[in-house]
């Protein structure tokens, strides 16, 4: 028995039956409409606005980047730093159906309860906003926006974090634990030595270069933050032990590329940062220090000892390459003990008048 097709607006002609048209497997195939005729066309219409948005959304994202490296001469680490941070805004904007520009002070506040409701420190918090300050403050500035959402947005208080400090005794303890008859105990024993008398980051310590090292001079080159080059005293301890390592290093097939790399792993690369908290860590345990140890408190204690030797905040804060001063003056909160101590000693009213 044959069904008549039943009377629709279709190209079919209206004799045609149901078996004549799924004849053949491409009758069959036409008798479904294609998925873009089965979407309405103001579907088609808001698809093409909402790619054309995220477009326009990641280009500002991509010209905010060659901003903080072009513009604020920024590390490759800290810029991957501020869009991490920016992808967390970027996931809460598109939540609520919004483009960065469309962004109000409130909800930027929603946005901060959303950081505090699923458990980001409060420093962490304190970062994010910074960098998301940051991004606005560039959106203004290239006319992408003509008022700042972020200009009234406080960051939480987090107080001061004052940092872990070695003493002189427990540098030495560490140093002197290393096994130098191991193939990287030299190696290891320069590196901790150049960490502490220079106060280098981490980063810098593995990007040092050979031709950085001033032997005669007593310098090293520095290349900080944001490419920022500064030259940093050496001491006499520090430039025999590379001397010492050097005799190893010359033993270690280097890898294309890393030819004047001062710090070389056994593959012949420079070091990574990750190793270098690897071996401090390693290295503290093996001294019976019980401190939460990084590679930056060498570089706090580095400072602080300098401080409590007399030597000149801005001195200090050349060194170790900071751009404001405020940020050395966290040091002169380390040791209370002591600067109680040298204002007694020092002080003329710490001596009862006659």
């Amino acid at each position: 028995m044959k069904l008549k097709f039943p009377r629709m607006k279709q190209k079919f002609r209206p004799k045609e039956t149901v078996e004549t048209f799924v004849s053949t497997p491409e009758a069959l195939l036409n008798f479904f409409p294609k998925p873009h005729e089965r979407l309405p066309p103001i579907i088609h219409h808001n698809s093409k606005i909402i790619h054309q948005n995220m477009h326009q959304e990641n280009d500002k994202v991509e010209r905010y980047k060659t901003y903080l490296r072009l513009e604020k001469a920024l590390s490759a680490n800290s810029i991957d730093a501020y869009l991490t941070d920016l992808d967390k805004l970027t996931n809460f904007v598109e939540s609520e159906g919004k483009k960065y520009a469309d962004v109000t002070y409130d909800d930027l506040q929603q946005f901060v309860a959303r950081l505090h409701d699923i458990g980001i420190h409060p420093r962490s918090q304190a970062r994010i906003i910074s960098g998301i300050k940051s991004f606005y403050r560039f959106l203004f500035l290239d006319n992408y926006i003509t008022t700042d959402p972020t200009e009234l947005l406080e960051s939480p208080k987090i107080g001061l974090k004052l940092p872990e400090v070695l003493t002189v005794n427990e540098i030495n303890s560490i140093l002197d634990t290393i096994d130098l008859t191991l193939p990287e105990g030299q190696r290891n024993r320069a590196m901790l030595e150049v960490l502490y008398s220079c106060g280098l980051r981490v980063s810098e310590l593995v990007s040092l270069r050979f031709t950085d090292v001033y032997f005669d001079e007593g310098f090293i080159k520095v290349e900080g933050k944001g490419s920022k080059q500064r030259l940093v005293p050496i001491s006499e301890t520090a430039i025999k032990e590379i001397k010492n390592y050097l005799y190893d290093r010359n033993h270690v097939p280097v890898k294309k590329g890393f030819e004047d790399i001062l710090f070389l792993s056994r593959r012949g690369t420079a070091l990574s940062r990750i190793m270098v908290f690897h071996i401090i860590k390693q290295q503290t345990e093996m001294a019976g220090i019980k401190k939460n140890l990084s590679p930056h408190a060498f570089r706090h204690s580095f400072a602080t000892h300098l401080l409590e030797g007399g030597a000149n905040l801005l001195a200090i804060q050349e060194m170790l390459g900071h751009e404001k001063i405020t940020t050395t003056e966290i040091y002169t909160h380390i040791d209370r003990q002591f600067l109680r101590k040298e204002i007694l000693e020092h002080h003329p009213r710490s001596k009862p008048r006659d």
